[in-house]
């Protein structure tokens, strides 16, 4: 027997072999080293600037779907249509509402003043034009991406259910923002076609200037914006419920319409101020001199709490459920 065969019976390792056995190793412990940073990387939580950039791609989804922009289009189109109106009404010289104060508010001073349009279309749109278009985007916020099969997609990475939630708000909170200044923006181009501008009358009967009323139009905005954080809450908590978009949408626009029609009746008074719509035309107490805060507080602490309330529910529903889209 030679000596090769020997060794190789033997259980001997020739240098080349013990090379190569160190080279492979070296190969297996750096991929176990790859591995171990990618679980790091994995479980690593995720930077603020990380949070910033899935908030940025929410909104250019949101905003980019043709959904949302016929939303904003037929926003924008109520304040250009009471305008219209107004002016043809007015064009004999009679004054708008035929004198009784029938219409939204303030619309008898819209044609000594085009301003006067912005409080008007903001008054007009806030008991169902803007609830309507922000239980469309609430209610679909995750229903949606359940429906379409993305919810699971979204959750792979390192976002985590929270993150998610807060970020699906926070969206929906924008476009209160933003549907509430193109309701304002195009009730103040027309105003400023179709009628005069100058300084204001205010229910209190003193004269502000214009650059004061201006600011408080756009206090106002503001005003109309917060008070649909409720309606936000309250659609996101339907969200979670259902895997379906449209199911979400139908019953938070339901809720919104049945909450309004109970708002109305006169046996229900002692429930009605806990309603979320019932305070929200107190954004007319900006425009007396001095301002009245005290209906104002109570509609944004009403829809703080009920913020609070659905928003915890949502929260507590998301973090359970299981996801299966």
């Amino acid at each position: 027997m030679s000596r090769a065969n020997a060794a190789s019976k033997g259980g001997a390792v020739s240098p080349a072999g013990q090379a190569g056995q160190a080279g492979q190793a070296g190969q297996a412990g750096q991929a176990e080293q790859v591995g171990a940073d990618s679980q790091v990387d994995v479980g690593r939580a995720p930077s603020p600037l990380w949070t910033f950039g899935l908030f940025r791609s929410e909104l250019v989804t949101t905003f980019r779907r043709w959904r949302t922009i016929a939303l904003l289009g037929v926003l924008a189109a109520v304040p250009i249509l009471i305008g219209v109106a107004i002016k043809i009404e007015t064009s004999d010289g009679s004054s708008a509402g035929g004198g009784g104060g029938e219409g939204p508010a303030f619309i008898a001073q819209v044609t000594n003043n085009g301003l006067f349009l912005v409080f008007t279309a903001l008054a007009a749109t806030l008991p169902f034009f803007l609830p309507m278009a922000i239980g469309v985007i609430a209610g679909d916020a995750i229903a949606g991406e359940a429906n379409a099969g993305t919810l699971r997609y979204l959750l792979v990475a390192p976002a985590g259910r929270t993150r998610l939630l807060i970020t699906k708000y926070a969206t929906t909170m924008t476009f209160c923002l933003v549907a509430t200044l193109v309701v304002a923006v195009s009730a103040l181009v027309v105003g400023a076609l179709l009628f005069p501008l100058g300084e204001l009358t205010t229910i209190s009967g003193t004269r502000i200037s214009f650059a004061e009323g201006l600011g408080r139009a756009l206090l106002i905005a503001l005003v109309v914006a917060a008070s649909l954080i409720g309606v936000a809450a309250l659609g996101l908590f339907v969200s979670t419920l259902t895997n379906s978009g449209i199911a979400a949408m139908a019953t938070t626009v339901g809720l919104l319409i049945t909450i309004q029609i109970l708002d109305q009746i006169p046996q229900l008074h002692a429930l009605q101020p806990y309603f979320f719509s019932h305070y929200w035309l107190s954004f007319a107490d900006l425009m007396r001199d001095p301002v009245y805060r005290d209906d104002l507080v109570r509609n944004l602490g009403l829809q703080g709490l009920y913020a609070a309330i659905f928003g915890s529910a949502a929260w507590a529903r998301f973090t359970a459920k299981d996801i299966t889209a």
